[in-house]
């Protein structure tokens, strides 16, 4: 896999499964993020349900909806030199997830999503706290090690 996550990802990722029903394993380059987070998380809770494994490659990069993306996998791992950035989303109006209470409907869909991963109500709260306070809409925050390890992100 390689490039952003677009409105057609869902379109394409079915059409894989129907070309290769056996696939098991999603290889990951370089995956810098979604344009419809929407769609975005159909295509991760599918591959959830169909057992597939996700794997950022040697020198391989993901950030925001491609983290997002990856964290569907059924299990996670990664090569050497794998990046994974992170930072909060905007809406159409400008205003940044941070612009929000804690106890908007705003964050809703998101903290939902890693839920229908199956992922605990508890840490998908703390994860998508964490990933909109580690840096604005416009930046991107690469997670350390530790940050890396709190999270469980490989298994």
């Amino acid at each position: 896999m390689n490039g952003e996550i677009k409105s057609r990802t869902l379109q394409d990722f079915n059409n894989m499964l129907q070309g290769y029903p056996n696939i098991n394993l999603i290889n990951m380059q370089e995956v810098p993020g979604s344009n419809d987070d929407e769609i975005n998380f159909q295509v991760g809770v599918k591959l959830r349900q169909k057992n597939i494994k996700t794997h950022i490659l040697d020198n391989g990069l993901i950030a925001s909806g491609g983290v997002d993306f990856f964290l569907a996998g059924i299990t996670r791992t990664r090569g050497t030199n794998a990046k994974l950035g992170v930072h909060s989303w905007s809406d159409s109006d400008g205003n940044e997830a941070t612009d929000y209470p804690m106890d908007s409907n705003e964050h809703r869909p998101n903290i939902k999503y890693y839920e229908d991963l199956g992922y605990s109500a508890q840490w998908s709260s703390d994860f998508y706290f964490y990933t909109i306070n580690a840096a604005s809409a416009d930046n991107i925050h690469w997670m350390t090690e530790a940050e890396i390890t709190q999270y469980n992100m490989f298994n």
